[in-house]
C-alpha cells in the first residue's frame, strides 16, 4: 500500500480545487497509426532474450499541478522502484507558461512521454497532434471502470480516447451554522426565493457583527459565474453556460430568474459591500471572520478554511440551490475530465502505458481521494474508498446530484461576454429581456461561424435528458 502523506499536506488539492490495475491486453493496437498491428514492442527485449542487460527505459512525466505534486512524487518513486520493466519515470513540475513549454517541446522534437492534459489544452493538445490515443491499450476491465466519466471532448475526440479521467471539484452552497442559527434558520436555501430571503435575514441578524447574507467574487468574472449561476442552473437542468444540447443553440433566458434573484439580494443590501471588487481569497477570509452568511463555491474550501484562512466559524456546505425546488438536473463538476496522457512523439509507448496502468490503478486512485486531493469521478473508486477526513469536507462528497455535464461549444464572441453581462446587471440594472436577447444572437451568430469553419462539431441533440444524469457517478 502506498504510504499516506499527512493529512495537511495532501488536503492542499482542495485548495486548487489505488495494487495495479490488472494488465492491459499484450496485443493492444497502435491506433495513432490506425492500423492493428501491435503495440510497440518494449525497448528493452533485449534483455528479455537474454543477450545484454539494456539500459533503463527513461520517461518523462510532465505536469503543471501544484497541489498534488508531493503525492505523485510519491507515487512515481514508488513506480520505479517495483516496477519490472526496467522503467525510470522522471517528473517534473511546471507552475507557469505550461502550456507554451509543451508546445516548444513539440516542435523542438523534445516532447515529455508523460503529458497533463487539462479541460482547457485538452482539445488543443488533440487538434495538434499531441496526444497518443489509448483505445487500443485498454482492456475490458479498465473500460467498464472508466466508462461513467467519459466525456466527449473532455477525454475523447472524433471517436477516439485520448485521456482517462481520475477527479473534480464538486459545487455548493457554503453557509454560516452560526449565523444562521442565530438567524433562526434551521436549514439552507433550496430555490432562488429562499436564497433572497434567507440572505436578508441573515444581514438582519449579522447586523451587530457586521455580517451580510451572501457574497460573490465579481472581481473574477467567468471564476465567480462558473462557481455560483453555472451551479443553480446546471442542478436546475439547464446548461451551465448558456448552451442548450437539445437545440443545439445558445439561450441565456433560462438565466432570467437567476439573475433578478442575484440582484435583488444586491438591492436589498443583503450583499456584501464590495463585490464589484471582491476576489475569492479575500471573499474567503471575510467568511472565516464570520461576516459572511452563505456564497457559492467548490471543494477547495475545507483545505481553505484549515489552513489558509483558520476559521472558529461552524460551517457547512449543501447542494446549490435550484431555480424553483426542482433538481431537474446535475451540479457539474468543476476543473474536471482529462488527467493523463502519452505522447504521440514518444518513442516508448509500451512502457509509458506501463505508467499509465499504474497510475490509473486502483491503489493510486483511492489514495488520492481518500487523502483529499479531488472527488472521484469513478464510482467505482468511490465505492470502495474511505471517504476523506477534513473538517467540512463531509457536505461536498460526491451525490447523485452532482455529475458530469457534455462540453458546451467553445466559440470567440464578439461584444461583452455573458459573465460580465451577469455581472453588469446585478450590479447596475438595465433592460434585461434585451439584454438576454442580444447575447443569445452574438454568441449563436458566433456558433454558426465556428461550425461553418469546422471549430465547432457539436451537433443538436434532440434527445438530451439532464436528469438521465443524475446518479449516474456513485453507486
Amino acid at each position: 500500500m502506498l504510504k499516506n502523506t499527512r493529512i495537511v499536506a495532501v488536503a492542499a488539492v482542495l485548495a486548487l480545487s489505488l495494487s495495479a490495475c490488472s494488465s492491459g491486453n499484450g496485443n493492444s493496437t497502435n491506433t495513432s497509426k490506425g492500423t492493428n498491428e501491435a503495440a510497440p514492442q518494449s525497448s528493452n527485449d533485449a534483455s528479455a532474450q537474454g543477450t545484454t542487460k539494456a539500459e533503463k527505459v527513461k520517461l518523462n512525466y510532465w505536469t503543471e499541478d501544484r497541489h498534488d505534486l508531493t503525492y505523485i512524487q510519491e507515487v512515481v518513486d514508488r513506480f520505479n522502484e517495483t516496477n519490472t520493466d526496467n522503467i525510470e519515470v522522471e517528473l517534473k513540475g511546471l507552475s507557469e507558461n505550461y502550456n507554451q513549454s509543451v508546445d516548444i517541446a513539440f516542435s523542438s522534437k523534445q516532447a515529455p512521454d508523460i503529458i497533463r492534459t487539462t479541460p482547457s489544452n485538452f482539445i488543443p493538445f488533440v487538434k495538434k497532434g499531441y496526444l497518443e490515443p489509448l483505445d487500443g491499450y485498454l482492456n475490458d476491465e479498465m473500460k467498464t471502470k472508466f466508462q461513467p466519466a467519459l466525456v466527449d471532448k473532455s477525454n475523447m475526440m472524433n471517436g477516439q480516447i485520448y485521456s482517462l479521467p481520475n477527479y473534480g471539484y464538486s459545487s455548493r452552497l457554503i453557509y454560516n451554522v452560526d449565523l444562521f442559527e442565530k438567524a433562526g434558520i434551521t436549514s439552507p436555501p433550496t430555490t432562488l426565493n429562499d436564497m433572497v430571503e434567507v440572505a436578508k435575514k441573515l444581514t438582519e441578524a449579522g447586523k451587530d457583527i457586521g455580517a451580510y447574507g451572501f457574497a460573490i467574487n465579481f472581481k473574477g468574472a467567468d471564476n465567480s459565474f462558473e462557481k455560483a449561476p453555472r451551479s443553480i442552473a446546471e442542478l436546475s437542468g439547464l446548461g451551465g453556460y448558456g448552451y442548450d444540447f437539445k437545440t443545439g443553440k445558445y439561450d441565456f433566458s433560462g438565466f432570467t430568474d437567476i439573475m433578478k434573484a442575484f440582484k435583488q439580494m444586491k438591492d436589498d443590501g443583503s450583499m456584501l459591500p464590495g463585490v464589484e471588487a471582491l476576489d475569492i481569497d479575500p471573499l474567503r477570509a471575510q467568511f472565516a471572520e464570520g461576516k459572511i452568511g452563505m456564497y457559492l463555491s467548490i471543494s477547495a474550501e475545507p483545505y481553505v478554511y484549515q489552513t489558509q484562512f483558520p476559521t472558529k466559524v461552524n460551517w457547512s456546505a449543501a447542494l446549490p440551490p435550484t431555480i424553483n425546488g426542482n433538481i431537474a438536473g446535475v451540479a457539474g463538476y468543476w476543473k474536471t475530465g482529462p488527467w493523463l496522457s502519452i505522447s504521440s512523439q514518444t518513442k516508448n509507448k509500451k512502457e509509458a502505458w506501463t505508467f499509465l496502468e499504474y497510475m490509473y490503478s486502483d491503489e493510486v486512485l483511492k489514495t488520492y481521494y481518500e487523502d483529499g486531493y479531488g472527488m472521484s469521478l469513478l464510482p467505482e473508486i468511490v465505492a470502495q474508498s474511505k471517504n476523506p477526513e477534513m473538517p467540512g469536507v463531509a457536505g461536498f462528497l460526491p451525490t447523485q446530484y452532482d455529475g458530469l455535464w457534455p462540453i458546451s461549444p467553445s466559440v470567440t464572441v464578439e461584444g461583452t461576454s455573458f459573465s460580465n453581462l451577469f455581472i453588469k446587471y446585478v450590479i447596475s440594472g438595465g433592460d434585461l429581456d434585451k439584454m438576454i436577447s442580444d447575447a443569445n444572437t452574438r454568441y449563436n451568430a458566433a456558433l454558426d461561424k465556428a461550425r461553418a469553419s469546422g471549430d465547432v462539431t457539436t451537433e443538436a441533440m434532440p434527445d438530451f435528458d439532464a436528469k438521465s444524469m443524475q446518479g449516474m457517478l456513485v453507486k
